[in-house]
């Protein structure tokens, strides 16, 4: 079974394209090593998946090139305790940072800019 197939049966990405272009970005290993997207996946190897802020270490347990329901997809592979506690610290951390534009609504009016502008002249 092919390593992209595998990715997006398990749910890791929406499409095979987005799979596939994470495997040639170096985003995806397998067994510590870059791989190309048409490669082989065995039972019993380790992935190392990196998607956007999010990573896992996983290690593939059944293969599908079907996709289905999120539940399913979970019982491919079994995440390791590491990793699961990384991406719960990691979602933990986001929870905390404030979004330095989540006071803004909308276009600033005039007297916005004008007291933009003062704070950029100083």
């Amino acid at each position: 079974m092919r390593l992209d197939k595998w990715l997006w049966a398990a749910r890791f990405f929406k499409t095979r394209t987005l799979a596939t272009d994470a495997i040639n970005g170096g985003k995806v290993q397998v067994n510590g090593a870059r791989v190309k997207a048409a490669r082989e996946i065995k039972l019993g190897e380790k992935l190392e998946i990196a998607n956007s802020e999010v990573s896992w270490e996983v290690t593939v347990l059944a293969l599908s090139d079907k996709r289905g329901p999120s539940p399913e997809a979970r019982l491919l592979y079994e995440e390791s305790p590491e990793s699961i506690k990384a991406r719960e610290d990691q979602r933990a951390n986001r929870k905390l940072q404030v979004d330095p534009a989540a006071d803004l609504h909308g276009r600033p009016t005039k007297r916005d800019r004008r007291q933009l502008n003062r704070y950029g002249d100083s």
